[in-house]
């Protein structure tokens, strides 16, 4: 059995259509929106509503944890366009799903990142898309446990829950033998972004499963250029399986 997984695809509809080549199935660990590039300050919905060089300003204030500054800049960006500033951020993401979806390979197994908006994903799957979150599937004989979501930061992005929410759903997944997530677990050496020069935030329910039942795998994404890519934690292999937007390649497992 070959399964390609991905993660943090933010737009690569291109490499996408792809991913799936050679496999019997994909899975896709979240973030599809692109809502700023940290890599190119012209692409993603910021840049298409407001330009390029307020895209850089508005990423360096980020950059620098200057969030209040970040947020009233985009508080007096939003004010000079018509209408609810959420009217155009889900125009903006409906076309992004639309050209994400319909490129998505089936069969196809998904769960959300912390940058998606769940609530859109139903009007937009096609037959062979199978969207799991605090859920267990079987493929090829081994059972596979998917917990979306991030966890509450400081960037405020769109899918981030309480950890009490993020612990039920890894409790309701159990026992497994490959465990997908979008966010590592809180071991400091998967969650340090060494471009970025910052730690994002990881999940300690994940950890304490991982530890408890010893799935064969644990896969997640999230953090763009780990200090770490992989570890083990017990029989646990722990793999970050990339930034499927820079590297555009999935990562692949094999049984």
């Amino acid at each position: 059995m070959r399964v390609h997984v991905v993660s943090d695809v933010h737009g690569r509809a291109d490499a996408l259509a792809r991913a799936g080549d050679g496999a019997d199935a994909l899975i896709c660990l979240g973030d599809l929106i692109l809502f700023v590039d940290y890599d190119d300050h012209a692409q993603g919905i910021f840049a298409d509503l407001f330009g390029a060089d307020n895209a850089t300003e508005f990423i360096a204030l980020r950059t620098a944890k200057r969030f209040d500054e970040a947020r009233a800049m985009s508080a007096r960006l939003w004010a000079t366009l018509d209408g609810d500033p959420r009217e155009h951020i889900e125009r903006n993401v409906r076309a992004q799903y639309a050209t994400l979806f319909a490129a998505m390979p089936v069969p196809a197994y998904l769960t959300y990142g912390n940058v998606d908006l769940p609530r859109l994903w139903a009007d937009y799957l096609r037959p062979g898309h199978q969207v799991l979150d605090g859920q267990v599937t079987e493929i090829g004989g081994l059972r596979f446990g998917f917990v979306g979501g991030g966890l509450k930061t400081r960037y405020r992005t769109p899918n981030e829950i309480d950890d009490e929410e993020y612990a039920a759903k890894v409790e309701a997944v159990g026992e497994v033998d490959v465990l997908c997530c979008h966010i590592p677990p809180a071991v400091p050496e998967l969650l340090y972004d060494v471009v970025a020069r910052r730690f994002e935030r990881g999940s300690e329910a994940t950890l304490e499963a991982i530890r408890r039942t010893q799935p064969r795998y644990a896969l997640f994404g999230h953090v763009h250029n780990p200090l770490r890519p992989r570890t083990r934690i017990g029989r646990t292999e722990c793999v970050n399986v990339g930034h499927f937007r820079g590297k555009g390649v999935p990562y692949v497992l094999e049984w």
